[in-house]
């Protein structure tokens, strides 16, 4: 429902009410508080026009924490990023942390944004950060906010270095031009997880009305409190780089060429200096899209997920410098998209599963010749619950541990540090969403990172008379195919997603599930949402419950495991299918073929996109 702290001001004039109490109340809280004329005559032309529904969805809800913090549209309402909204979050958050550490004020919040911007809401991740910062300074706490813009990586990374509390980075990551977010981090450097994420609204919901020192952006310039440890963290993430570098020398004399795009983000000049830090020449830019553009203007979706269709002006650039190699990070630098060039002339633009099974492989040989490397048996290697199982048959093999979280790097993080914590090494770990976290100096995804170790690794194979793809098709051919088919389809309605997923827990009856989809029969369900899984002899899922989402993993007979979810951050119901093969079987036609036959299936039986609007999109 609607906010409820604080008094409206009973001077304040509207231009009309809506005729619904509920929502008026609504109106004249948000008017009376926000204090930007932008966004406040959104809501007020919004009232002009009688447009009570749209109103009722920007003013008569709250963002929620998703996958990856808050998310949502630029724009005038609770339910929105805004000035107010970012205020109120952050109010909120002072409030919990307080609570929580009683040194908070001294260990302090690290603050990082990246370019995004918005010109009609005056919106942008800057002035955002400065509105964070600002909540903080003007109650006597210490702020490290960053003077300019950085990788979303750089946020939790200072976390840890800085020994603060929490940290916030302002960012939509790959989202459309439209979205920003706010993304939180505890003080263990990984995102924020139950119960703090839901004592943080419940703060925000008791906290809500704005304190007047709250708008002061200007405390973010002039405060005594603010530090920005720009200098410092740059320096020392350089310096921590240096710790998943195996072959500087080699790096220093390949002839090989590289090719990297921001997307129009944060990315260029890390990437640049990571290069340097491994010992290359730097990668050559595409010089369209290397400079920040809040439009994102040469590209239709900010997203390097999407492949072939998004790198067209890297591609290009690539064949015209004799670049085998490409490298994409999406526009706040945590995520990494990657396509070589094939002798035939053909592109292959990785996946994000077959781009994990090369790291992951990769990482481990570069362990097992390391000096001092310690026992297999204390190394792990993690994944999310719909990402490939390729890390599973490597571990079954190698001796090393292999463990699954539910989707979000908020998990993984939170899991490497609790195995850091107790010796352990994590060597890798990755979600099917061209996130990779290589080594634990981050604890979160890192594409710039992520950028340096896959040039190093493709360094090594030129070196040895391999290129990436031969060396997947080595891994496979050692470990047993692992084919996967990840998309989705676009839907507006969180109700029509509600009942999609209702019909499956309800399927032949009241609480029960499918036993069959076509002719492939169903051997074992995992709904994460009620904690059900068939599988287990006490029915109770190994992954934690996760109420809020939705999310049901099928085990077919004939070995496929296919999971439908929706996304945390985006309007997206999701499908993620794999098939895997035997160690020394090259069954691999036959594996692609059994899988398309199982997803066809199982987008018209359980997802029936013509019956509820569904709209298709193709990723890998």
């Amino acid at each position: 429902m609607g906010d409820r702290g604080g008094d409206v001001n009973s001077n304040l004039l509207i231009p009309t009410g809506t005729g619904e109490p509920e929502l008026d109340a609504a109106v004249w809280r948000y008017l009376s508080w926000d204090k930007n004329p932008k966004t406040r005559a959104q809501i007020e032309a919004l009232l002009q026009d009688g447009k009570n529904k749209e109103l009722r969805e920007r003013l008569c809800s709250r963002m929620a924490f998703g996958t990856a913090g808050l998310r949502a549209a630029m724009g005038a309402g609770f339910s929105r990023i805004n000035d107010l909204t970012i205020i109120q979050t952050t109010q909120g958050m002072y409030h919990y942390l307080q609570r929580c550490f009683p040194d908070f004020q001294q260990r302090g919040l690290v603050v990082g944004y990246d370019t995004r911007g918005q010109t009609a809401t005056n919106c942008t991740s800057e002035r955002l950060a400065k509105l964070t910062a600002a909540v903080f300074l003007s109650r006597g706490a210490q702020v490290y906010l960053f003077s300019r813009y950085v990788p979303t990586p750089f946020v939790p990374y200072a976390v840890q270095k800085l020994g603060a509390v929490a940290g916030v980075m302002v960012t939509a990551s790959h989202n459309r031009k439209e979205d920003n977010g706010y993304k939180v981090y505890w003080e263990n450097g990984a995102q924020v997880i139950s119960p703090h994420d839901k004592e943080i609204l419940k703060c925000v919901e008791e906290n809500s009305e704005p304190w007047a020192d709250s708008w002061c952006e200007n405390l973010a310039d002039s405060s005594p409190l603010r530090k920005d440890p720009l200098e410092e963290i740059t320096k020392s993430y350089m310096e921590d780089l240096q710790t998943v570098c195996f072959h500087r020398d080699l790096n220093q004399k390949t002839p090989m060429k590289f090719v990297h795009t921001s997307f129009h983000g944060v990315g260029h000049d890390y990437v640049q200096s990571a290069f340097r830090v491994f010992g290359f020449n730097p990668p050559i830019a595409v010089p369209e899209q290397k400079d920040p553009d809040p439009n994102f203007s040469t590209v239709k979706c900010p997203n390097p997920e999407e492949g072939e269709s998004v790198l067209e002006l890297s591609l290009k650039l690539a064949e015209k410098e004799g670049a085998r190699l490409v490298l994409a990070t999406d526009p706040d630098a945590d995520r990494l998209a990657v396509a070589e060039l094939q002798d035939s002339g053909r592109w292959k633009v990785f996946t994000g599963n077959e781009l994990a099974a090369l790291l992951g492989w990769w990482m481990f040989f570069t362990w097992q010749k390391s000096d001092g490397k310690g026992d297999v048996g204390d190394v792990y290697m993690l994944a999310t619950a719909v990402s490939s199982n390729i890390l599973y048959a490597i571990a079954a093999q190698e001796g090393f541990h292999y463990e699954d979280t539910l989707p979000g790097f908020k998990w993984i993080g939170n899991r490497a540090k609790d195995l850091s914590d107790k010796g352990k090494t994590v060597l890798f770990a990755f979600e099917e969403s061209i996130g990779y976290m290589c080594g634990t100096a981050v604890l979160d995804k890192d594409g710039v990172s992520a950028a340096a170790v896959v040039a190093e690794m493709a360094t090594y194979l030129d070196s040895v008379g391999m290129n990436l793809e031969q060396q997947l098709v080595q891994i496979y051919e050692t470990y047993g195919y692992h084919i996967s088919k990840t998309s989705y389809f676009l839907c507006y309605d969180p109700i029509t997603i509600n009942r999609i997923f209702d019909r499956l827990r309800n399927y032949n009856g009241p609480k029960t599930y499918p036993q069959s989809c076509g002719d492939y029969g169903i051997v074992y369900v995992r709904d994460v949402s009620s904690g059900y899984d068939s599988s287990q002899q006490n029915k109770k899922s190994l992954l934690p419950v996760s109420k809020s989402s939705q999310m049901v993993t099928f085990t077919f007979q004939n070995g496929c495991v296919a999971t439908l979810r929706r996304s945390g951050t985006e309007p997206k119901v999701k499908y993620y299918a794999e098939m895997c093969g035997s160690p020394g079987k090259g069954d691999r036609l036959f594996l692609e073929d059994e899988l398309k036959k199982v997803i066809q299936v199982l987008v018209e039986e359980f997802l029936e996109p013509s019956k509820n609007g569904l709209i298709w999109r193709a990723v890998s």
